[in-house]
């Protein structure tokens, strides 16, 4: 199901009545206020759907809010060295523009979420069933609005009370704390399980809406990221004993990144953003939530950053070299390379000669001789995911909102893997941990995993950290939270592990080979993405526009470049070291 967007206006409010006489006033249907709308479970409707349309904008997921994340991590770079830098480089100066999009968009998303919770009143057994799911699916979205909003900006303002708005007291909110934010999206989330259907009993409704199982989903990232791991692991095991609802593995790894009614919502997706498929959108490119059109593309720019120049992409993101070499140093029980490489990174492969499309790029069969790399000018390895580069649907991307492959938030495989990270964290290695990973791996055709390998949680932690997740999620958004749950960014062994696998080298003909940090120093083509970093900048600095604006709101560590070690030992957290593997 494709949730299609309707005018704020006609939301929120915008207009006012118009009076014909003084006897009689009518109501513009299309310039309604908060006094005439919202208090029916029709309204309401249109509400939610206004909702799911904010986080398909560009601050959210369309375009610079998934990538700031992508960035983040250790398994991309910006090839473009322009747009993305100072996400790719950890040093986003407070005067940025862009910084400050996902604020934007997250708090657009919260606006609509409050108005509707706040027409649904405080007892949720009296709700009908309809309405039931509406006041689920906006706490969902309100949850999962401040759990980026946390997880970008660090200390953001809470603001669950719609009436707040109508003071400045309300509107212009002082930061709140993590712990805070973070209370209030398990709290949502934990409300939002109680009130959603499971995917099953949704039925054909619950195609492309927050489910009941992708609360409980949210629910146990948000308690991970706060190193809550029994509580989380409660949840997980939930989720895989079908509670909440019934997932599964798509045989196929593939399925989880093309287009079309075959694929999209599928058995292993618990959460996705719907976006129209190629041939199916609008000609308007709906680039922020005030430019809104009837006649909108309402697809993504994810190809567009990830899709080589030589076929009209942006070329801004490319895939790590660290990852391409993890891919290739495990072959599969038939000596195969690992499928999932084939949807990750765009390179010609000769075991991709008679797999799946094979070595297609764009419509064009590639040669053993024929190198592509993203930018035409800085090289790099091209990221497949979320675009058609191997499915041939077109031979050129058209560059803009045109992606129309639905963005999969979270898949079941996030559930095992995260599963046997919290058995690991609480029990140490087990053989349950070792079977939930090895379930991911059989997918892949890989080897299972043996017990009697990981003697130590923290050799456990590490293959679960550095080989099954980045291959299983390589390139997608969620790896720069975890980086900072993780708290790599606190611990020198695991900084200096960062900028190993942050190394790339800008070229166009050695874009596949092998790089190490300790060559920068005599070879200008080789950088690292984390050289630059200072503490507190994990996070995004909440910018000058913003606190320029709201004399109450103040800078984050990011803004002070104060360091975050503090905080992460003060929770009795501690960062897991380095473990060699191959040892």
């Amino acid at each position: 199901m494709k949730l299609y967007n309707i005018s704020l206006a006609l939301l929120l409010g915008l207009g006012t009545l118009t009076s014909c006489n003084e006897s009689m006033d009518l109501v513009n249907p299309n310039e309604q206020t908060t006094g005439t709308f919202g208090f029916n479970p029709n309204d309401l409707e249109e509400s939610v759907i206004a909702a799911y349309n904010h986080i398909r904008m560009e601050g959210s997921y369309a375009r610079v809010g998934y990538m700031i994340d992508v960035c983040r991590g250790d398994e991309a770079w910006n090839s473009s060295q322009v747009w993305y830098m100072p996400f790719d480089d950890l040093n986003a100066p407070v005067t940025s523009d862009i910084t400050w999009w996902p604020w934007r968009e997250w708090y657009y998303t919260i606006n609509v979420c409050n108005f509707v919770i706040s027409r649904c009143g405080t007892d949720d057994s009296q709700l009908s069933e309809q309405m039931r799911r509406i006041k689920g699916q906006v706490l969902f979205l309100r949850a999962l609005s401040y759990y980026n909003l946390a997880g970008y900006y660090q200390n953001p303002p809470l603001i669950t009370d719609y009436a707040n708005y109508s003071t400045l007291d309300g509107l212009y909110g002082a930061n709140s704390t993590y712990d805070e934010v973070l209370d209030q999206v398990e709290q949502d989330f934990v409300e939002a399980i109680s009130l959603l259907p499971t995917r099953d009993a949704g039925g054909e409704w619950a195609g492309g809406r927050a489910t009941r199982g992708a609360a409980a989903g949210y629910y146990a990232r948000a308690l991970m990221q706060r190193h809550k791991y029994g509580e989380a692991l409660t949840v997980l095991k939930d989720i895989i004993s079908q509670k909440y609802g019934s997932y599964k593995l798509m045989p196929n790894y593939g399925d989880n990144f093309r287009e079309g009614a075959p694929y999209e919502n599928n058995a292993e997706s618990l959460f996705e953003v719907q976006f129209l498929d190629y041939g199916s959108q609008g000609i308007d490119d709906e680039w922020t939530p005030v430019n809104t059109s009837a006649n909108a593309t309402q697809g993504s720019a994810i190809e567009s950053n990830f899709a080589p120049g030589r076929y009209g992409g942006w070329a801004d993101i490319s895939a790590s070299p660290w990852l391409y070499e993890l891919f290739k140093q495990e072959r599969t029980t038939k000596g195969k390379l690992d499928p999932r490489l084939y949807w990750t990174i765009g390179t010609y492969e000769t075991d991709w000669e008679d797999f799946e499309y094979g070595n297609m790029c764009y419509g064009e069969q590639l040669t053993l001789t024929d190198t592509v790399v993203t930018n035409n000018v800085n090289g790099g390895l091209p990221i497949a995911k979320f675009t058609n580069m191997r499915t041939g649907l077109y031979d050129k991307v058209v560059t803009g909102l045109h992606d129309g492959i639905n963005l999969r938030m979270m898949r079941y495989s996030d559930v095992l893997l995260r599963a046997a990270e919290c058995e690991n964290e609480v029990n140490g290695p087990t053989q349950q941990a070792i079977d939930w990973i090895n379930q991911v791996r059989e997918r892949a055709g890989l080897a299972d995993l043996n017990l009697a390998d990981f003697p130590t949680a923290d050799r456990l932690f590490e293959q679960i950290a550095n080989v099954e997740r980045p291959k299983e999620f390589g390139c997608e958004f969620g790896r720069g939270l975890d980086l900072i749950r993780w708290g790599f960014f606190y611990d020198a062994g695991r900084m200096a592990q960062l900028k190993e696998h942050g190394t790339f080298r800008r070229s166009l003909h050695r874009a596949k080979e092998p790089v190490r940090y300790a060559d920068i120093a005599n070879d200008p083509e080789l950088k690292s993405s984390y050289d630059n970093y200072m503490p507190g900048h994990e996070f995004l600095p909440i910018v000058q526009t913003l606190t320029n604006k709201n004399p109450n709101l103040k800078g984050n560590s990011a803004n002070e470049s104060s360091d975050n070690s503090v905080y992460f030992t003060q929770q009795g957290w501690t960062v897991r070291p380095v473990v060699d593997l191959s040892k």
